[in-house]
């Protein structure tokens, strides 16, 4: 098994922990929390990934012929990226509305947020 992918992801996923905590922004925050799910779809393709194998469309192939590539993996990472794709739109929605009521996104002038 390569390790490649699964460092690639690790790489990916540190890089938007790292931005996330040197933000100075909620925006940017936002965008960096969405590069740390990008490091999940690059995990699921790689687990699903195997050699030599094809697409699963099994109108051309009898069942047993040649290796497939894992369908379901498939489908998990296109549902990831609509769920990802929905958190990110609901947490700009959020920091819009932030910005409107306190006139600021950086997170350390939002004094009246702390408990």
């Amino acid at each position: 098994m390569h390790v490649l992918p699964y460092l690639i992801a690790a790489y990916i996923f540190l890089t938007g922990c790292y931005g996330l905590a040197t933000s100075r922004n909620l925006i940017h925050a936002v965008g960096c929390l969405a590069v740390c799910q990008c490091a999940t779809y690059v995990l699921l393709l790689a687990l699903g990934y195997r050699d030599g194998a094809t697409a699963p469309v099994f109108s051309d192939l009898e069942p047993g012929s040649r290796p497939v590539v894992d369908p379901v993996v498939q489908a998990l990472t296109l549902t990831d990226i609509v769920v990802g794709a929905t958190v990110t739109a609901l947490l700009l929605a959020l920091v819009l509305q932030i910005a409107k009521r306190h006139g600021t996104v950086d997170p350390d002038e939002l004094r009246e947020l702390r408990g």
